[in-house]
């Protein structure tokens, strides 16, 4: 009888990790969405609406030989995990995978996808209408939203608000003045060093007056909060010994690890093991997840394995709308060509739509 996996999430880590390990064990796949909402692609989609439907690939192709349920986790143990909807799913072997929320519209509230469609809708239609636009936040959700409206909509005024002294700081400084010097030359107006004060919603879209830290006024006829991502970790945070981290992240030993049950891993943005909450950081820790798992699956002990090690300085890649931008990958900087080729022209869809058998 075959060894049981339940993988609970279904985003960048958990779909990919249940792929790679159907034909080695009874996988259960738990998500409660339909559909995989490709958040990188949620940033372009409230600028150009046409490629919404695109990024929200359904779950229903992805697995040949494991099981996806629709269903909403309420409770992980040492034996398997029990659904919202009282069933249990048995399992030698749990990885939580559970992700992150981030600010309307690029993801989804819990299973509602419709209500994805609408704020996309409804928010595309506040941006149309406005003329100013200011954005608080300037991770690469705020600085890839701005040049998503820059290069569609040239026509608006965007003002892009950053506490931090210069973009992506924790990256060669090569990165963030190139990109700063690209949205300047696009008609943004970048704001270094400030803060916002008065932030009617850290979440939602709004129209209103911004106070910032350094005395001045901004009225904004639309204000898009974007201030960086929150784990979504209660299934984590009952767990024996689970112990809590920044950004609502739950840490976790050498192994992955987050609690004292040996056989529940955790993984992705809702595990602190020293990698940022990127898409980048679920691409390196899949395959040491199922590397790890397969030699679980052969009876080797955990302790005899390898322990994950997380990136030293990730990469990451930056477009600015379909044609330029600028991204760090490692040995040096890349320009509009490499960033556009890598990213920027189709936001890896074509991708997406293969591995979870759309293609």
């Amino acid at each position: 009888m075959p060894q049981r996996i339940a993988i609970v999430g279904g985003g960048y880590l958990g779909f990919r990790l249940a792929k790679a390990l159907e034909n080695e064990a009874d996988i259960t796949l738990i998500e409660q969405r339909s559909h995989f909402v490709h958040t990188a692609a949620m940033i372009r989609a409230v600028v150009d609406p046409s490629i919404l439907e695109t990024a929200l690939i359904p779950y229903d192709k992805l697995l040949q030989r494991g099981t996806w349920v629709q269903a909403r986790a309420t409770r992980v143990d040492g034996s398997g995990v029990e659904l919202e909807d009282g069933r249990r799913i048995d399992a030698d072997y749990v990885v939580i995978a559970t992700g992150s929320d981030n600010a309307t519209p690029f993801k989804a509230k819990g299973d509602d996808i419709a209500g994805l469609r609408s704020d996309s809708a409804r928010i595309h239609g506040m941006l149309a209408a406005a003329t100013t636009v200011t954005i608080v936040g300037a991770g690469a959700v705020g600085t890839e939203l701005a040049g998503e409206i820059t290069h569609a909509m040239p026509a608006k005024k965007v003002v892009l608000i950053t506490g931090q002294s210069r973009l992506f700081p924790d990256k060669p400084e090569q990165l963030g003045r190139a990109l700063a010097t690209k949205l300047q030359a696009a008609g943004v107006e970048l704001l270094l060093g400030v803060r916002a004060e008065n932030l009617e919603s850290q979440t939602e879209p709004y129209a209103g007056l911004l106070k910032l830290s350094d005395g001045r006024e901004i009225k904004a006829d639309l204000v898009f909060p974007v201030i960086g991502s929150r784990a979504t970790s209660g299934l984590l945070a009952d767990l024996p010994g689970a112990k809590h981290a920044d950004a609502g992240r739950i840490k976790v030993d050498a192994w992955m690890r987050p609690s004292s049950l040996e056989n529940v891993f955790a993984a992705g943005d809702v595990a602190e093991q020293g990698d940022a909450m990127t898409i980048v950081a679920a691409s390196r820790q899949m395959p040491w997840l199922k590397n790890t798992l397969s030699a679980l699956l052969k009876g080797k002990k955990l302790q005899d394995l390898k322990p994950y090690k997380p990136w030293s300085d990730a990469p990451i890649l930056v477009p600015l709308g379909p044609h330029k931008g600028h991204s760090f990958l490692k040995l040096f900087t890349a320009g509009d060509f490499l960033t556009r080729k890598l990213k920027g022209e189709h936001l890896f869809v074509p991708r997406y739509q293969k591995e979870l058998g759309r293609g």
